[in-house]
């Protein structure tokens, strides 16, 4: 067991590539599709996505985080 199981298991947990490269991909993607039309609506529509990738994303690491950690 090491000495700071919880920061230990949070900085793999927030190295997984697969998951911070999709929601980035997600966030850039809404914004260009709301750049291409370019209205508010589509705008604030792109503001939700990114919000909730944020929020999926989020969530998906704590459940990392909890998995790795020892304690």
């Amino acid at each position: 067991m090491t000495e700071r199981p919880a920061t230990d298991a949070l900085a793999r947990a927030l190295r997984h590539r697969e998951r911070n490269l999709l929601a980035v991909a997600v966030v850039v993607g809404a914004f260009a599709i709301a750049a291409s039309v370019g209205t508010p609506t589509a705008y604030f529509t792109a503001s939700l996505v990114a919000f909730c990738a944020w929020m999926a994303w989020f969530v998906h690491a704590v459940i990392a985080w909890i998995r790795l950690a020892d304690f």
